[in-house]
């Protein structure tokens, strides 16, 4: 599976108001996210890393403990285990990679 059409995956809605197709990998986790304007994003936690970006729109990233708006082009890095939440603050297109594989997204 080299090429993957994302347009063609499933969609998937585990959070009210966030949108996502994913792609595996044997390692990894590639999440396209649409989230609409004021979703919120609980505080939670993972044994995953992730790298979570903005491809549009503008979005309100808390981790651990510290707040920063990212607009696209900008990137967070979250290690494993640290807690983190977020509100969309416009509708926004994110794209977030997680390592290992998020097995509950299959």
């Amino acid at each position: 599976m080299p090429f993957v059409d994302v347009d063609g995956l499933p969609e998937q809605n585990p959070i009210p108001g966030y949108h996502a197709r994913f792609v595996h990998s044997e390692h990894m986790t590639v999440a396209f996210w649409t989230v609409a304007a004021d979703a919120p994003l609980p505080e939670h936690r993972h044994p995953h890393e992730q790298i979570a970006s903005v491809v549009a729109g503008k979005y309100e990233l808390v981790v651990g403990g510290e707040t920063r708006v990212l607009t696209p082009g900008m990137v967070a890095v979250i290690p494993s285990n640290v807690p983190h939440s977020g509100r969309a603050l416009t509708d926004c297109e994110l794209m977030d990679v997680f390592h290992p594989v998020r097995e509950e997204y299959r």
